[in-house]
């Protein structure tokens, strides 16, 4: 994100604890918003009222870091505002797992739990989707399985969690949920769990390797800023663009960081020339793409999320609506320069109703006060 506009000092005659001078000034997308901090400032004084449908759905097109904008009006949004109980709260997010995944044509869904009102009856999903592959960190500091998530798993296994008795590169994390001040840890069905097996159309040592992954990219800790009400708790989701599993989840170094062991398999000479990883990449990215197709579950190729968002940017400018976007998210981490929107560049703003990152629960005090209480 290049938007630095964020978190700007107030003065002592602004209603906003995050305006300047007087003047509302949203935070950056790059900001992530603790809401006992900043849950007034992002409701908008004459914002007109909508309904909760209409405001995610406006969420979901305003989101700058989204290149699935196009199908913004298709959201599902399913009304979970009288949920109370831990229990309420967990079978929702089951229930939003089954209706998106939908024996694998992924619906984009959002479950909405009740509005922020303080934190005596805070809502919140710890976990950063609602399906994760746990990380576990080994004592000679490698990690097996996702390193983006050694974090919450430390947390699970503190908080009662019991991993596999033989833990793997692919376990599936369970839900920390809080309301108020309870905290439980709870295992998803693995019934609700649609996972794709992931393999190769000409590389048949590729399935050796068991990989897989998740159908439902579900986002458990984003903000919902409808400009009148601010929930933290709104489970969302779209479906995956083929990239973020071979490219993001797989390649990178600072995840499952495959790109070597696929050069190997490959017989790829790495001494040379970095161009290796670029071969690496392409096959692991064949292979998700391949798989999902295969096995009937719905994905999008980079190549055509990209011309989809140049449709949906050409659809917002004739209703008249001008579209932001962060260049660095937008464009598809493979091959950039040869889709179009690679060559367009965004004036990046923050818009409400609006998706905005969370500051994790347990950076916030009162998560921390929470966990001494239960580890």
């Amino acid at each position: 994100m290049n938007d630095t506009r964020g978190d700007a000092p107030g003065n002592n005659g602004s209603r906003c604890p995050i305006a300047g001078n007087g003047e509302k000034i949203l935070p950056g997308h790059e900001k992530r918003i603790d809401l006992l901090e900043h849950s007034a400032g992002l409701c908008l004084n004459g914002s007109a009222e909508k309904s909760l449908e209409e405001s995610a759905r406006e969420a979901w097109r305003q989101s700058v870091r989204c290149i699935g904008r196009l199908h913004w009006q298709s959201l599902h949004v399913i009304d979970a505002r009288s949920a109370d109980h831990v229990d309420e709260i967990f079978d929702a997010c089951v229930e939003h797992l089954r209706k998106a995944t939908n024996s694998g044509q992924v619906t984009p869904t959002q479950t909405v739990f009740r509005a922020w009102e303080g934190p005596e009856r805070e809502i919140r999903i710890w976990n950063s989707q609602l399906i994760r592959y746990a990380g576990y960190q080994l004592p000679n500091g490698t990690v097996l399985g996702d390193p983006a998530q050694v974090k919450i798993t430390e947390l699970a296994l503190a908080l009662g969690w019991k991993a596999p008795s033989e833990p793997g590169a692919f376990d599936v994390l369970p839900l920390i949920v809080q309301v108020g001040k309870e905290l439980v840890v709870r295992d998803l069905p693995r019934s609700e769990i649609l996972e794709v097996q992931i393999e190769h159309p000409e590389h048949a040592w590729l399935s050796q390797l068991q990989l897989k992954w998740h159908a439902v990219p579900a986002l458990a800790d984003m903000i919902l800023a409808t400009g009148n009400d601010t929930f933290g708790c709104a489970p969302f989701n779209g479906w995956y663009m083929g990239t973020e599993i071979g490219a993001r989840n797989f390649g990178d170094q600072k995840r499952y960081n495959l790109l070597p062991v696929v050069a190997e398999r490959m017989g790829l000479a790495t001494s040379r020339s970095s161009l290796w990883k670029d071969h690496a990449l392409l096959v692991l990215n064949e292979a998700v793409l391949h798989s999902f197709e295969k096995q009937g579950v719905r994905l999008v190729s980079h190549h055509q999320a990209s011309k989809e968002f140049m449709t949906f940017c050409a659809r917002e400018e004739n209703a008249g609506r001008k579209v932001h976007a962060d260049w660095s998210w937008i464009v598809p981490p493979v091959s950039g320069s040869t889709m179009e929107v690679f060559h367009h560049y965004y004036e990046l703003a923050t818009e409400l109703p609006n998706l905005l990152q969370q500051k994790p629960a347990w950076e916030t005090e009162r998560g921390r006060n929470l966990l001494s209480r239960y580890v």
